[in-house]
């Protein structure tokens, strides 16, 4: 017999506020809660030199290893227990440890793609787009890139010209029309959050 969780998807830019808002879910349900991120899928490229690896195009859905996200949620829905990937965006390298994740009530999965693969998002129960304004979302991205994945300001503004802008006009942007909920304002929008974490209350 199936586990049968509730299965949230978390959509939206770079920077448009999806791990806040996801996180501030999640705190309302700490133990019947657990989250899984689209980025630990991405794929390793351990062939690669760091160099090549670098210049790849991180935000085009070929980047990730969809099908075994696929693959572990519907291993969740039964009730087993998986083994997540973790990747290191310093070394642009799927690393060796994985994380055990356990099935519970509600799993919420955060990522810019989640609704462009067909597939993925008929297994969602909600599905919420997160939007913001694009130099919102830049600004934040270019802050979290220099202090958490160490990367230089001139390496930012690049990928983001080259492949995160023109990759969110083609792929994520038109990914919205699939949601069931928008949430303005990124992240911080507490009348959004508070709506949605009583929809998820009603269902369990």
């Amino acid at each position: 017999m199936d586990f049968n969780p509730i299965i949230i998807g978390i959509a939206g830019g770079t920077g448009s506020g999806k791990s806040t808002l996801a996180e501030n879910i999640e705190k309302d349900f700490k133990n019947n809660i657990t989250m899984i991120s689209h980025d630990y899928y991405y794929k390793s490229n351990s062939k690669l030199p760091f160099e090549e690896r670098a210049k790849l195009n991180y935000d085009h859905p070929d980047a990730f290893e969809t099908d075994l996200l696929i693959k572990h949620l519907k291993q969740l829905k039964k009730g087993e227990i998986i083994q997540r990937p973790s990747y290191s965006f310093e070394k642009h390298l799927r690393e060796e440890q994985t994380y055990p994740v356990y099935p519970k009530k509600v799993i919420l999965v955060e990522g810019i793609l989640l609704f462009e693969n067909k597939t993925l998002r008929d297994m969602m129960d909600i599905k919420i787009f997160v939007d913001a304004d694009a130099d919102i979302r830049f600004i934040r991205r270019l802050s979290r890139d220099i202090q958490e994945r160490g990367r230089t300001l001139e390496s930012v503004i690049e990928q983001y010209c080259t492949t995160v802008k023109p990759m969110h006009e083609q792929f994520v942007e038109p990914s919205k029309k699939h949601a069931d909920i928008i949430v303005p304002k990124g992240g911080y929008n507490q009348v959004a959050l508070n709506m949605i974490v009583e929809k998820i209350r009603s269902i369990i």
